[in-house]
């Protein structure tokens, strides 16, 4: 699994939800991936500290700050470039397969108190967001 995390004032996605402050997550599932690796990365990205305290260190976290997530399905940041100028996308999962790993990881998102909005797995999405910082980590 690969994710894009941004810090964010707001962010929406259509067809689908917005947030207010917390995080933009783009979440691209990789063939082989499995169920332990969702909520793995959930973990770690609930509790990543990129969020500012009162001296404006990064010390805080999306559990710890209350803040949304709004998780957007992207499968083409599995690409490879390697070879040629059209991207490869055979590292991705299948959609059936990597459909039910989406719910699971933002299942267990939402088992950690995070509210979370999605997207609509496998259709086209216009996103808009405000970066917060900017702050954009990438996770595997």
């Amino acid at each position: 699994m690969k994710a894009v995390v941004q810090r964010v004032a707001r962010a929406s996605v259509t067809p689908g939800g917005s947030i207010g402050p917390g995080l933009c997550i783009l979440l691209g599932v990789a063939a082989g991936d499995a169920e332990p690796d969702a909520v793995n990365l959930a973990g770690r990205i609930a509790k990543l500290r990129i969020f500012e305290n009162e001296d404006g260190r990064f010390d805080r976290s999306l559990v710890s700050t209350g803040g949304g997530a709004l998780v957007v399905s992207q499968f083409t940041l599995l690409a490879s470039t390697a070879k040629g100028n059209r991207p490869s996308f055979s590292a991705a999962a299948r959609p059936e397969e990597a459909e039910p790993l989406y719910e699971c990881f933002v299942s267990a998102l939402r088992g950690l108190g995070v509210p979370v909005e999605t997207g609509v797995f496998g259709a086209r999405m216009a996103v808009e967001l405000v970066n917060d910082g900017p702050v954009t980590i990438v996770l595997e």
